[in-house]
């Protein structure tokens, strides 16, 4: 008997004994069980959170695996209690927590309760985004939001979108659409001059624009859809990390001298590095002459849309054909909440697919909403709930006034570094990220380059504070991304101050012979090894 059989058997006699519980279902009759359980996890998270005192452990992949592995998941606890005390050292104890103001590395924001609260709702009602017969008035719901985000962003009265899992796959939609517009105008071309090109022959010719600063989800995007990234012009990017204008013209007439296609222009309102946001209006008549699709990936900055301080910033926006917003970043929604918004509903034609089991053709009905007819998705998560509950309790302001004091201090944290002479600022502040390292005088580059591989490995081993890294032409800097409302200049000083004595104790081993030491163990991981 093999393997497979002898544990097909086991698993078969073991329940019929009893020996394992039967998985508990909510139900009409089990809503008793489904609070009281419910509230034991909320429990366990209001511990964790509550005793956490830093942002992380500093734990090691090779300290926590160990435990991981050892679980027997053929063998159950039998009650959810029993699972969420294993759970504590397994994954609550050494957690990444967000809400803590020493947190400052990548775009996680600390989240709006009431849209945990639609967590738990749409997570328990189980709603299936793709049709309305699986979904009624969470259909409407998540209509209504676009329709807010649209107007907001200024699209017009035809926009339409919908709902995704994040920024990569709002940037892949909406170039799957600026790509199958382009491969239609080709087709129409080929077809007045009685030619027929098959797909793999158009894609040859099509070209996509962002800057050099723009997020790698672009040249993905490029890639996934048969382009290849090398399909994307870079364009240069002025000291403030601005896309050049100038730039963008000389390179889209450069590409169409050589009978290329300007497929899309990505501007980007919000990088991830520098927050910068590319001049929009001067992108839409570049689009408008070239006759490219203009996106803007506003993942980031989109929030500013809630801002009455510094909504300005994204003047010009309306003006995109197509829009990326992340809510689980500046609108403080839990993962997974972002959407993709066409200036143009019709557009969406160009991922329309139907299908017999779920939206046939011959039965479409335009006053039957199907949102699988907008989307590169079929099954969907209800998130627009979250941001639903979010807006109903505090209003777009209250998320606004909660963005702008993000962006205030990451002001005050720029003008900080700035007037310290061991540190370096690599760019103006201008959303809330603040790229930065430590270089004292008299330190070459790439002493410089260890160092602050080392400061960052040593923060985050010690717990103590999790900051980014990135490259700036090349050289190795630190980066701080506020996005927690709560945290203060104080906060901010002490995490520098960190910065500060663990690069002494790095120069201080460097000065007794063994800064070669101290540049292998950042890269490796020692001491105690994390990078978060």
């Amino acid at each position: 008997m093999s393997t497979l059989q002898k544990t097909e058997l086991g698993s078969a006699d073991n329940q019929q004994a009893g020996a394992h519980p039967a998985v508990p279902l909510l139900t009409g009759a089990s809503t008793g069980q489904y609070l009281s359980e419910n509230l034991l996890g909320m429990s366990a998270v209001t511990r964790s959170i509550g005793s956490a005192s830093r942002p992380f452990t500093g734990r090691h992949p090779r300290d926590l695996a160990p435990a991981i592995d050892a679980v027997d998941l053929d063998q159950p606890l039998g009650t959810t209690s029993a699972a969420l005390e294993e759970l504590h050292p397994l994954y609550l104890r050494d957690a990444v927590y967000f809400h803590n103001p020493a947190y400052a590395a990548h775009l996680n924001c600390p989240v709006a309760i009431p849209a945990l609260v639609g967590e738990t709702i749409l997570s328990a009602v189980n709603s299936s985004m793709d049709t309305w017969d699986q979904s009624a008035g969470a259909t409407l719901i998540e209509r209504r939001l676009l329709r807010w985000t649209a107007d907001r962003l200024g699209l017009g009265s035809a926009a339409s979108g919908v709902f995704t899992s994040g920024g990569t796959t709002s940037n892949l939609q909406a170039l799957l659409i600026a790509r199958n517009r382009a491969v239609a105008a080709l087709r129409r071309d080929a077809a007045a001059q009685e030619r027929s090109e098959r797909l793999p022959e158009l894609l040859g010719r099509l070209r996509i624009f962002a800057s050099e600063a723009s997020h790698f989800s672009i040249r993905k995007s490029a890639a996934l859809l048969g382009l290849g990234e090398d399909a994307v012009h870079l364009i240069e990017c002025d000291a403030d990390r601005r896309l050049r204008p100038q730039a963008l013209r000389n390179a889209l007439a450069e590409s169409r001298s050589r009978g290329e296609v300007p497929m899309a222009i990505v501007a980007t309102a919000g990088t991830t590095d520098f927050g910068s946001i590319d001049p929009l209006l001067e992108c839409a008549a570049l689009s408008s002459e070239f006759g490219a699709w203009l996106h803007v990936d506003a993942a980031y900055g989109g929030g500013l849309l809630t801002s009455v301080k510094y909504r300005r910033r994204l003047s010009g926006i309306g003006a995109a054909d197509s829009v990326t917003v992340d809510y689980h970043k500046t609108f403080f929604q839990p993962v997974s909440s972002s959407a993709v918004l066409v200036r143009d509903a019709a557009e969406l034609r160009h991922i329309l697919h139907y299908s017999d089991y779920l939206n046939p053709e011959d039965s479409a009905d335009p006053e039957i909403p199907n949102q699988v007819d907008h989307s590169i998705q079929t099954t969907r998560r209800f998130d627009a709930l979250k941001l639903w509950l979010t807006l109903r309790v505090t209003g777009a302001d209250g998320i606004g006034a909660l963005l702008e004091a993000a962006i205030d201090l990451a002001q005050e944290t720029g003008r900080l570094i700035e007037a310290d002479r061991d540190f370096e600022l690599a760019a103006r502040v201008q959303l809330s990220t603040v790229v930065f390292r430590f270089r004292p005088s008299g330190l070459d580059g790439e002493t410089c380059d260890a160092l602050n591989r080392w400061i960052r490995s040593a923060l985050s081993a010690s717990g103590e504070a999790v900051v980014a890294a990135t490259t700036v032409d090349g050289r190795n800097f630190l980066k701080l991304t506020l996005l927690n409302p709560t945290a203060t200049q104080a906060d901010i000083e002490r995490i520098l101050g960190l910065i500060r004595s663990h690069a002494a104790d790095w120069l201080s081993a460097a000065a007794a012979g063994s800064p070669a030491a101290a540049a292998t163990g950042a890269a490796t991981g020692s001491p105690a090894g994390a990078a978060a």
